[in-house]
């Protein structure tokens, strides 16, 4: 029988691409979320019943236990960029993952792959990067063999990142951003999935990886480069830090009085995150030692922003007929 793997978070926007790699690969896959009949799209991503799935809460230990019964690897790709109820940085990021580490030990797991972030620092002032080191440490501490992934900014089809801001550029000429310098080593998803699967399925040495794409720019040149794709002139406006943080901290008390009903744009943490580059550090094992070329996003982006265009699909046509000569 082939094997098992069960993907926590396997419907998110890393995850899907992590399930459907491992599914081409020939393994079960099962994939636990919250809301499984929201992810029943990943099911043709193998053959009838290859693809399942599950009910699941991460913060629970009998719903954890129960998706991975008779696993051979887990992968968890839970993360959160601002908490929300009992959706907390605590118990997700930290708690969470050492959960998943915990009970994959005792129920004999043999493989696990952790979904980190490139940030992920215990003395950090960001909440964010302290529980995504408080989540590695737990990894480690019950499966010190696991494989850890440290991406930077993940961008592809359904990314958050690029897709937010290019809508963004619809609503006026000025394009706000915090940390303009800030610099970011953005990272194609399908070559995190790649990464996953990779550690997954050969021989790799254990431990950490951060993972970055070919190009170094800063939070400003990728906004630049976004709107030369979709054919936008705005002013990137820088927002400084302690401006950024006095908005956040209105934007927090909004989504306060409003019951979670209006969440906010950009919060305090966020604010803080953007304070440090986003880079692979010199000397950290990468993408390079688990035998996989980065994609450029110049050769992605187009296939995905191009619905942002003043005339969304029909911009090129549009350009093409102005060189026809009458």
């Amino acid at each position: 029988m082939s094997k098992l793997v069960t993907i926590y978070g396997g419907s998110g926007f890393v995850g899907r691409y992590i399930a459907r790699r491992m599914a081409k690969a020939g393994w079960r896959v099962r994939v636990a979320v919250r809301r499984p009949n929201e992810a029943m799209f990943v099911k043709p991503y193998g053959v009838v019943g290859q693809v399942e799935p599950i009910l699941c809460n991460i913060r629970d230990d009998a719903s954890v236990a129960q998706a991975m019964a008779g696993a051979d690897a887990v992968v968890n790709c839970v993360g959160i960029l601002a908490a929300h109820g009992k959706n907390t940085f605590d118990t997700v990021q930290a708690e969470g993952a050492e959960r998943v580490a915990r009970l994959a030990a005792e129920h004999g797991v043999a493989q696990m792959v952790h979904i980190s972030s490139i940030g992920a620092d215990a003395d950090s002032e960001s909440e964010y990067a302290r529980t995504k080191a408080a989540g590695e440490a737990g990894v480690l501490a019950h499966m010190p063999d696991a494989v850890i992934l440290r991406p930077s900014i993940v961008f592809g089809a359904e990314d958050g990142f690029f897709n937010r801001f290019a809508g963004m550029s619809r609503l006026g000429p000025v394009l706000p951003v915090v940390g303009a310098d800030t610099l970011f080593q953005p990272v194609y998803v399908d070559d995190v999935a790649k990464a996953a699967e990779v550690a997954l399925t050969t021989n790799v040495t254990t431990g950490v990886y951060e993972l970055g794409g070919p190009d170094v720019q800063s939070f400003r040149d990728l906004m630049a480069m976004m709107l030369g794709i979709i054919r936008r002139r705005r002013l990137v406006l820088n927002i400084p830090f302690f401006a950024a943080n006095i908005m956040a901290f209105g934007m927090e008390v909004g989504q306060i009085l409003s019951l979670g009903l209006v969440r906010a744009p950009v919060t305090r943490d966020q604010v803080r995150n953007l304070r440090n580059d986003n880079v692979v550090s010199d000397g950290a094992m990468g993408l390079a030692d688990l035998g996989i070329d980065p994609v450029a996003m110049p050769s992605v982006l187009p296939d995905y922003l191009w619905r942002f265009r003043p005339s969304g699909q029909y911009d090129a046509i549009k350009e093409s007929a102005k060189n026809l000569r009458a």
